[in-house]
């Protein structure tokens, strides 16, 4: 009984803090104005891999509450995809993206083989988002607009998904993607809090 209780409390507290993770994000690319800091590669790999993920959690039938937030992720992605094309001037190319993102997300649901093999490359492309994220801050030295909450709760949804997805499918491949995850998601919000310090350090001495 309490261990069903706590997988539901886990559930439930992904999927609510999912329905508002990017909000943060959004929020601060609105108010600036700016897309500064923000890798653009990281969020269309980010997006690729929750398209591949949840593509295989529906395929073979996973329990929906395991994977019920990505739908919701994949539309935040987009909007915050559709900001930062708009802020660097280039929102024709949404189209084309859009068509691809579409015509490979049909394309994994042709053959058994072809969702598999994404899948044990899914861990690789969620890594190769956050690393681009990173690469974009250290180039920068400036966490820019950067959301250290976004990151933040992030890095709780992944240690919840891990608890989740021992005690339901105890699939190798999933827990091994939420355990790489949450370690590299903590390691971006670290550098975008210590940025984050020492531009507020900076605008101190200045003044």
């Amino acid at each position: 009984m309490q261990s069903d209780t706590l997988l539901h409390a886990a559930n439930f507290s992904t999927l609510l803090l999912c329905m508002v993770l990017k909000f943060p994000q959004i929020f601060a690319l609105m108010r600036a104005k700016s897309s500064a800091g923000v890798s653009f590669n990281s969020l269309l790999l980010e997006l690729l891999g929750y398209i591949v993920f949840v593509t295989y959690q529906m395929y073979y039938d996973y329990p929906p509450p395991t994977y019920l937030e990505y739908p919701i992720l994949i539309a935040q992605d987009a909007i915050l995809l559709l900001l930062i094309l708009h802020y660097n001037g280039s929102l024709k190319q949404s189209l084309l993206y859009t068509l691809l993102f579409v015509g490979g997300w049909r394309l994994l649901t042709l053959e058994k083989w072809i969702i598999d093999s994404a899948m044990s490359l899914c861990t690789f492309i969620s890594a190769a988002s956050n690393f681009a994220q990173l690469q974009c801050m250290w180039k920068s030295k400036d966490a820019g607009q950067v959301s250290a909450l976004s990151w933040a709760m992030a890095t709780f949804t992944c240690i919840a998904r891990i608890y989740t997805t021992t005690v339901t499918t105890g699939d190798m491949q999933v827990l091994v993607r939420f355990v790489v995850m949450t370690l590299l998601n903590m390691w971006v919000l670290l550098t975008v809090l210590y940025y984050q310090r020492q531009r507020s350090s900076s605008s101190k001495k200045e003044d």
